[in-house]
């Protein structure tokens, strides 16, 4: 039972699942931005260059991907909740209702960030159907939850885990 001494019910309707993540992906925006920001000021205003060709240096996308990273395993490990999980009450917990573990969220990251990796083929196939693919996958990704009667998505099962409701 958490420290908290809320109960927990399983599972989470995918709906909530999906609401959270969009409160997330606002608070994603967010941190990107100021991080952006600090960046330009830090470097005069170049960090990006413009013309024949945007060049944005590799630095930059590693740290931004790492205070991404860092938001999301911090909130699941304190407390298992992002600040988008809160307002639709529900908690990540492991298989068992406890705690999930440093490597548990590591693992869940990459999981549910691996169809990322599918924006490298922009060059080839063209940014619309890149995004349009992303988009596919991540859909067959949270779909699975409408079939496993404990709502797990792949990177549930990928690591054990398991979105609960708070009651």
């Amino acid at each position: 039972m958490p420290a908290d001494s809320t109960v927990l019910h399983a599972p989470c309707q995918l709906w909530r699942r999906l609401l959270a993540l969009v409160y997330d992906v606002l608070i994603v925006v967010a941190i990107v931005m100021v991080v952006g920001l600090l960046c330009q000021l830090a470097t005069a205003g170049n960090l990006i260059t413009t013309g024949a060709k945007t060049a944005v240096p590799l630095w930059y996308q590693l740290l931004q991907g790492v205070v991404v990273a860092a938001y999301f395993i911090s909130s699941w490990r304190r407390g298992g909740q992002t600040i988008g999980m809160r307002p639709w009450r529900i908690r990540l917990t492991g298989d068992d209702g406890s705690a999930v573990t440093l490597q548990q969220s590591l693992i869940r990251l990459l999981v549910a960030g691996a169809p990322m990796v599918l924006l490298l083929l922009t060059p080839t196939l063209g940014l619309r159907l890149t995004l349009w693919t992303l988009l596919a996958v991540w859909t067959a990704w949270f779909a699975v939850a409408l079939f496993d009667p404990r709502r797990r998505a792949v990177h549930d099962f990928a690591t054990g885990t398991e979105v609960r409701r708070l009651d």
